[in-house]
């Protein structure tokens, strides 16, 4: 699982494999260790929510993805969920949870478990 943070905007990227055992399990989880501390992001299937929302508590984000959209994820052609959280301080935050497609320009990645590119032909990523 990719994680990009830009600004108040969280985007995690899975792939065929990761899909898979999120869907099967409600959870996958990610570790950066640098040494002194471990830094942590999570994607968690939850009951009784209406669009993602997020948590930031002891050096882990958590994406929470409403338990019924979870099942079948895996094997539908949903490429993926958006949604905005508001923040108790009045701004938002954007979330975004996507399958990973393979890459259409000349990258050194692995992407054998990527999604096959629906934009063939492009040379975008």
């Amino acid at each position: 699982m990719k994680i990009r943070i830009k600004g108040n905007s969280i985007r995690y990227r899975l792939t065929k494999t990761e899909v898979e055992t999120f869907c099967k399990t409600g959870l996958y989880k990610e570790t950066t260790d640098f040494g002194h501390s471990v830094f942590s992001y999570v994607l968690k299937a939850k009951k009784g929510i209406d669009s993602l929302e997020a948590s930031y508590e002891e050096n882990t984000i958590t994406l929470y993805l409403d338990d019924k959209k979870q099942s079948g994820w895996d094997i539908s052609d949903k490429v993926g969920f958006s949604g905005t959280m508001d923040l108790p301080n009045g701004k938002q935050l954007s979330l975004l949870v996507e399958k990973d497609f393979a890459c259409l320009d000349n990258t050194t990645e692995d992407q054998s478990d990527n999604y096959p590119n629906p934009k063939i032909g492009t040379n975008t990523c």
